[in-house]
């Protein structure tokens, strides 16, 4: 599952996926908008901007924006940031790999290759959903 932090990370997104290009939204209107906790996103916000998803402009005017096109910005992207791996297991896992320690041989192991399965489709479904295309929706 989808973490809230995930959740309402995507929430402020798709806020911000729908303005205008040259338009700078403050944090109270992300929040209200978006219903999500003004504290809370505001934390959000800033691991966005760490993550180059977001830019920030300071000041009386000052607000956030997209740095990416919401087309560039998808699903696994926010997921890995926010929530970590994609896959179930770290043996399994692409970017968080870790050697499981109750497992013999990995190559041999029937429930790694089943769940690397599941990891690529998962992946690939991931990769499929933008920002952009959850607007269309």
């Amino acid at each position: 599952m989808l973490s809230q932090k995930t959740k309402y990370a995507l929430k402020a997104l798709l806020y911000l996926a729908v303005q205008d290009a040259d338009h700078i939204s403050k944090t109270i209107e992300i929040a209200e908008s978006a219903s999500i906790p003004k504290k809370f996103l505001e934390q959000i916000l800033l691991d966005l901007k760490r993550g180059h998803f977001v830019g920030s402009k300071q000041g009386k005017f000052g607000g956030y924006y997209l740095l990416k096109s919401g087309n560039d910005i998808t699903l696994a992207d926010i997921h890995r940031l926010f929530d970590g791996a994609i896959a179930l297991l770290p043996c399994a896992s692409l970017n968080f790999y870790e050697p499981c320690s109750d497992c013999k041989t990995e190559s041999e192991c029937s429930l790694r290759h089943g769940l690397m399965l599941i990891r690529d489709e998962t992946l690939k479904a991931m990769q499929g959903i933008t920002i952009a295309s959850l607007v269309k929706k």
